[in-house]
């Protein structure tokens, strides 16, 4: 596990966005070879994407041969719908670079089998060579995507019932109306995450520093998902220093040691 703290989510962002850039620049991926990249909706990523959009305008990257999951979609809302995160992801990213349309991977919550669609997703990860580096943020209760406190850690793409926090904090993008927010969504497994080749989390917030905790310091457990991701070969933490505030200070001073020796992604 690789724990980079800085100073603010910003900063945090940009790490991120040129981490992304490398890894791909690195692989040097191909129409017959391409780069597959995981990726998630909500406030997090939000600035990552923004420096994603700003490399490729200075010519740093180019994503013609990078194929993209999402982690997750609300049941019943259609792609054209504001908060579809069809229509997030147009408008704070893809609309932006040069990705194809026939790479882009989103769950689609208007089908009208869920378990088909559901199998059918997982099936097409599959088919692209698996996931190399699965982009996620995390909820204040500790959850990866849409799974939930008490989801199966070996849990596969399915529909999620969501919490009543989980729905409470969404919906601010629902003009704060928890009856907008829809009570399900179809959404990644656990498993489905750990299975790519490299998971990185961002973290912001004091809200976010209990669930930093139990991904860093506590006992491997359902009710926080995030934890699952101490069993992984290879996971990156982003965070900023207030989500830093439940960790205990040796720990805190231990990966800013480690990191400090370890040069920031250069693109």
């Amino acid at each position: 596990m690789r724990l980079i703290i800085k100073d603010s989510f910003e900063m945090c962002s940009e790490w991120a966005a040129r981490y992304i850039v490398k890894k791909i620049n690195d692989f040097n991926p191909t129409p017959d070879r391409p780069f597959v990249l995981g990726l998630p909706t909500g406030s997090s990523p939000i600035q990552t994407y923004q420096h994603l959009v700003s490399l490729y305008k200075e010519g740093r990257i180019s994503f013609e041969n990078v194929v993209t999951f999402n982690m997750d979609e609300y049941v019943g809302l259609p792609p054209e719908h504001l908060q579809s995160y069809h229509y997030f992801m147009n408008e704070h990213f893809f609309k932006y670079v040069n990705i194809k349309p026939e790479n882009i991977h989103i769950l689609n919550g208007m089908a009208s089998d869920l378990a088909v669609e559901c199998e059918s997703y997982e099936n097409a990860i599959r088919e692209a060579g698996g996931i190399r580096l699965f982009l996620g943020g995390v909820g204040a209760d500790g959850h990866i995507a849409f799974n939930e406190p008490g989801s199966s850690l070996h849990s596969r793409t399915r529909v999620k019932t969501l919490t009543k926090d989980t729905i409470v904090a969404n919906s601010r993008f629902f003009n704060n109306d928890t009856a907008k927010v829809p009570s399900t969504a179809l959404t990644v497994g656990v498993a489905t995450i750990m299975d790519a080749d490299e998971v990185m989390i961002l973290v912001n917030g004091r809200t976010k520093s209990l669930a930093l905790a139990h991904g860093v310091e506590y006992p491997v457990t359902q009710m926080w998902t995030i934890s699952e991701l101490q069993m992984h070969r290879k996971v990156i933490l982003v965070c900023d220093d207030a989500s830093t505030d439940e960790l205990k200070v040796g720990t805190v001073r231990y990966f800013k040691d480690i990191e400090s020796r370890i040069p920031d992604p250069i693109v």
